[in-house]
């Protein structure tokens, strides 16, 4: 048996931390190694134990979760640590930063605890992930300012109609089970999808795939 994903939490409000920490470590797979109260204690704790994920707020005391996540996971950090920032915050200026500073994925607090779940072993395995609802407001936010790219066109895409119509689900941002639903396939068929896609494009992740959708043309 593999050795579990080892995580640290860091959440500035107790009863929080204590709920996060009982629902990680309950799972077999996962075990919390540490926990802080503010940013600076995040960054420390982490470069210390190098845990495999971090569990972030955004709002605390001393550092906030923007900063600590910049100085474990940012451009130029030697040993970048992952993160995964969770907020009550459903506010786009959190999810941009927080994505600009190296985070690896962005859920709400009131996300279903499997989803967070999910979330730490998506992490884990270094791959990043954004709440559905999250990229559906950071679509919407950011989408106009996407130009299309010069000359952008559908014909020279690599995808098939299949994956192209997938990607379009993406960018609306759809969840894999959504697009399951709404193509009526299986969810493992979708990420059979989306791993193509994201290997024919070129891409590191769903974020960059959106991104991609907007500046081809594909959607508006």
């Amino acid at each position: 048996m593999s050795a579990p994903v080892r995580v640290v939490v860091c959440d500035d409000q107790m009863l929080i931390r204590t709920g996060l920490v009982t629902i990680i470590d309950a799972q077999p797979d996962l075990e919390v190694v540490g926990e802080c109260g503010d940013g600076r204690a995040a960054v420390e704790l982490a470069e210390r134990l190098r845990p495999d994920v971090v569990v972030m707020d955004v709002r605390m005391p001393v550092l906030d979760g923007i900063e600590a996540t910049r100085l474990l996971a940012g451009a130029g950090v030697p040993r970048p640590v992952k993160v995964l920032v969770l907020t009550t915050f459903n506010l786009d200026e959190y999810v941009y930063e927080a994505l600009r500073a190296g985070a690896s994925a962005f859920l709400l607090k009131d996300a279903p605890p499997a989803r967070l779940l999910n979330g730490i072993r998506t992490v884990a395995t270094g791959a990043a992930l954004l709440d559905p609802e999250v990229t559906r407001r950071l679509v919407g936010r950011y989408a106009t300012r996407i130009r299309p790219a010069e000359g952008a066109g559908r014909a020279d895409t690599p995808l098939t109609p299949r994956e192209l119509e997938v990607l379009r689900l993406i960018a609306d941002g759809l969840s894999n089970s959504e697009i399951a639903a709404t193509l009526l396939i299986s969810p493992e068929t979708v990420k059979t999808f989306v791993s193509r896609i994201l290997a024919k494009l070129g891409l590191r992740d769903r974020v960059q795939a959106v991104v991609y959708a907007y500046r081809r043309g594909l959607v508006t």
